[in-house]
């Protein structure tokens, strides 16, 4: 059994106003030294497979086809074995 750690993040051509929301938030905390704010998605997915090649594979394409939007998404993982 795996475990993937998935992080998906907008392209950085990608408006992002829910970042520039919360970079507005910090400043008004009192957080000037904060430059800018990009929000993103992390998710955990524990997967059976029998080696960790098919893992990531089913990985990959479980993003490609569901969990981020190629056209304005990119995503990495990490991918750890369970015992």
């Amino acid at each position: 059994m795996f475990l993937a750690k998935i992080y998906i993040t907008l392209k950085s051509t990608v408006n992002d106003p829910q970042g520039q929301t919360v970079h507005g938030g910090l400043k008004t905390l009192g957080y000037d030294s904060v430059e800018s704010v990009r929000m993103g998605k992390y998710l955990e997915v524990k997967i059976q497979a029998d080696e960790r090649s098919g893992a990531e594979a089913q990985i990959s394409e479980m993003c490609h086809k569901l969990l981020s939007n190629p056209v304005i998404e990119d995503f990495h993982f990490d991918l750890e074995e369970l015992s």
